[in-house]
């Protein structure tokens, strides 16, 4: 187990609060839109928006562990 601090954990929380603001703009313009779709097609494309963004995040948070990509 390591001990001593890395570049890659703070270096890690920043790019991932980048990463978040940036998809979060980037849905908040996309809502113009989703909001002509039907309530149900908003729920629908709202929730895959909210989920999609957890898919790299196992990856990214072992690197930012190990500086390996398992």
């Amino acid at each position: 187990m390591r001990t001593e601090p890395t570049w890659r954990i703070p270096f890690g929380v920043f790019l991932l609060m980048a990463a978040l603001a940036f998809y979060a703009l980037g849905v908040a313009w996309a809502s113009q839109w989703i909001g002509l779709l039907p309530v149900w097609a908003q729920a629908m494309v709202y929730l895959v928006l909210g989920v999609i963004w957890l898919l790299p995040l196992r990856r990214f948070l072992i690197w930012m562990q190990t500086g390996n990509f398992r």
